[in-house]
């Protein structure tokens, strides 16, 4: 038994000693951002902490506009050899126009750009915690309103603040931790924080947990003039390093929600504002100022001469409608609505039910949409189609959108079974409500669409070497057709192949290729998909649809998940453990039953002898995540040599086509040639571009090397 034990932690330890050893480069990983936060009209020195060596950084780039940073090095001493770090300053700049809100930033390396970090952008002082803050004794002073950035870095650490109120001072508290903790690739445990407010003797007259997702938020009146106590933990008493938080603590107005939650899209419009300490509700938006876009966001709401903090609103360009005044909390009661319109309401108490009627034809195809969790409302919604004797016809709790569940509710392609009235019902699933309960229904004909996603954001390349990004459909409404990818903004020095996604598949993807002489840095781009559509009247109507970027996460145990971000983004770095992946031919041709050959050789920069394996499909842990091949068709790892070991240079791909394989003409692929950076991530090298053809057996085939 003892012996056995032995064995298992030595392969423990050769495991973890290989994951930190797979690869001589890896690009870095962010972890963390300290202070998170930074008021507007100011600048000031933030720690970036990573996975892997920040040393060498060139720029920050942060999303958004109103924000820049600088790299901050440590200095080198004469003759001293660069270190590897994973710690680094960067000296940011807010300017005074700059919205609040969050923002994503990458870093630019010597190694590729690292992945997305998180910073917020802040009204008021930002207070930065002290080390020793872990008792009311030693409680951190700070004065309304401030912004209290810190970590829940120990274990059970309890982070105190104190600060002075006046009786009838109306208070908000708002945390910022677990959503800043969504991005960020390798924080497999996120942090669950509860607040708390104490007077001078410790006793509790205030706390929160979970508001916004696992955030907190709370607004206290003070009942009398004192000396009080804000603190900080994580619920469970666990920690992270990298758990940062920054909680907004303000004795003015706050926005939580608006009214109406969907908004036009280049039109004035008027919002009730719903929040704390609000000293004027109702707001006309100019379009010139409020940059309203279609689909879910967050916007500043002008307040005089200020903006308020970030809200989230969602944009259309249909028709709008609102509930109204009178009730309809039952079939008989149900608000009139129409097909093709966004409709405004609110499940503003508890036990509310909501009916709207609408008229449809047999036959019609409709998808009724809402919007609630996803734009900040806290409905939990739940949404069911019933007739006028209130049988259910079809129901919808969450809904999944890319590779994310929601908590909104969706009914797609539902086939109206006769002419009539038929009725929306819609409540919150724990039958709450209040102001802050706000929705939008969309309801429209549906007709075939598709989804694409990326995976993931980043396409990694080095001078003479090439990068892939693989890009998977979800098709909707009975969709079935050919969908084309394309891509715009590509750097100079840089050609981008996108393929198409079959009819009969899943996945494309675009190959990218650095010239040798190309310029370093790093570019964002957009991929898109087109599809030619037939209308019911015989007319073409070409369809696009924008590809959503998702980042990477690496799961407890090792599995792997996603996270959507807003730009897929190409780097250019320094040469790296691979110098170029070459293939013995750029076309394939292969027949039902038969197989075909590629011949594949690596470069390997000098001293790297680290093990590369090859493969034509993007996987892990026997999940495929891309495979641009033709049905049918699919690598023989038997007949393959796939696994490069020490310095090997040389392997082989065979393909294999099954009898069923269909005919297709010049489908893109590429061979991958992959180095662990860790158990997840691997660094991902191209081949140039290759084309598969499948033709049909009774046609002759050249060889295929």
């Amino acid at each position: 038994m003892r012996l056995a034990f032995l064995s298992l932690l030595s392969l423990i330890i050769c495991v973890i000693c290989n994951a930190s050893a797979n690869a001589q480069q890896s690009y870095p990983m962010i972890m963390s951002l300290d202070p998170v936060a930074i008021q507007v009209g100011t600048t000031t020195d933030h720690v970036v902490k990573s996975r892997y060596d920040l040393w060498g950084t060139t720029d920050v780039f942060i999303s958004g506009e109103g924000v820049s940073a600088e790299v901050i090095h440590p200095e080198l001493k004469d003759g001293e050899d660069p270190p590897s770090i994973t710690s680094l300053t960067i000296r940011v700049t807010a300017s005074a126009s700059a919205q609040p809100g969050v923002r994503d930033f990458r870093l630019a390396t010597p190694r590729g750009v690292s992945t997305v970090g998180q910073v917020v952008i802040v009204r008021d002082k930002v207070v930065h915690e002290s080390q020793a803050n872990d008792t009311r004794e030693t409680a951190q002073p700070f004065e309304l309103p401030s912004v209290i950035c810190g970590a829940i870095e120990k274990a059970e650490d309890v982070d105190y603040f104190k600060f002075n109120a006046t009786a009838g001072t109306k208070v908000t508290f708002h945390v910022r931790c677990m959503r800043l903790q969504n991005r960020i690739h390798d924080l497999q445990t996120h942090a669950d924080p509860m607040i708390t407010i104490r007077n001078a003797t410790g006793s509790t007259i205030a706390a929160n947990d979970n508001y916004f997702a696992g955030d907190c938020y709370l607004v206290h009146t003070f009942q009398q003039t004192g000396e009080f106590y804000l603190e900080i933990r994580d619920v469970r008493y666990k920690s992270n390093a990298y758990w940062e938080y920054s909680v907004e603590v303000v004795d003015r107005d706050f926005v939580t929600n608006v009214f109406p939650l969907a908004l036009p899209i280049n039109r004035a419009t008027t919002v009730e504002l719903i929040g704390s300490d609000l000293a004027e509700n109702i707001i006309n938006l100019d379009p010139k100022y409020t940059r309203v876009k279609q689909g879910s966001q967050s916007v500043s709401i002008p307040m005089g001469a200020q903006l308020s903090n970030p809200v989230s609103v969602y944009g259309t360009y249909l028709p709008i409608t609102f509930e109204s005044a009178a009730d309809n909390n039952s079939v008989e009661s149900a608000q009139e609505v129409a097909v093709n319109t966004v409709h405004n309401g609110c499940l503003e108490k508890e036990a509310d039910v909501d009916y709207f009627a609408f008229q449809a034809s047999k036959g019609d195809k409709l998808t009724i949409d809402v919007i609630a969790r996803r734009c900040g409302s806290m409905a939990d919604t739940y949404l069911r189609i019933v007739n006028a004797e209130g049988t259910q016809l079809n129901s919808s709790d969450d809904f999944t959108r890319g590779k994310r569940n929601y908590f909104d509710s969706k009914i797609e392609n539902w086939t109206v079974p006769a002419d009539g009235t038929y009725y929306i019902q819609l409540h919150d699933r724990h039958l709450r409500g209040g102001a802050e309960y706000v929705y939008a229904i969309r309801l429209s004909y549906d007709a075939p669409t598709f989804e694409l996603s990326l995976d993931t954001d980043k396409t990694q390349t080095t001078p003479g070497t090439g990068g892939v990004v693989f890009c998977r459909v979800t098709r909707k409404s009975g969709f079935a057709g050919e969908i084309h990818l394309h891509v715009d903004g590509v750097p100079e020095g840089v050609t981008a192949t996108a393929s198409r996604i079959l009819a009969s598949g899943n996945d494309g993807c675009v190959v990218f290729k650095a010239s040798p002489d190309v310029a370093k840095g790093i570019h964002n781009v957009r991929i898109y998909g087109t599809a030619e559509l037939e209308l019911p009247n015989g007319d073409k109507q070409l369809l696009t649809v924008e590809a959503a970027p998702y980042q990477e996460t690496y799961m407890p145990g090792g599995g792997r998940s996603h996270f959507p971000v807003d730009v897929h983004t190409v780097s250019i770095a320094d040469p790296s453990d691979l110098l170029a992946v070459t293939v013995s031919t750029s076309e394939v041709t292969i027949t039902p039953g038969g197989e075909a050959e590629i011949d594949v050789e690596v470069t390997r920069k000098e001293g790297f002898a680290t093990n590369v394996s090859l493969d034509v499909i993007f996987q892990h842990l026997n999940t495929v995540y891309g495979n641009s091949l033709p049905k049918g068709v699919k690598m023989d790892g038997n007949k393959s040599k796939i696994l490069l070991t020490g310095d090997l240079a040389k392997g082989k791909i065979t393909l294999v086509a099954d009898e069923s394989a269909e005919a297709v003409d010049r489908q893109l692929f590429c061979v991958m040639a992959n180095v662990s950076l860790n158990f997840v991530m691997k660094a991902t090298y191209a081949s140039d571009p290759i084309f598969i053809t499948v033709a049909p057996k009774n046609e002759t085939v050249d060889g295929a090397k």
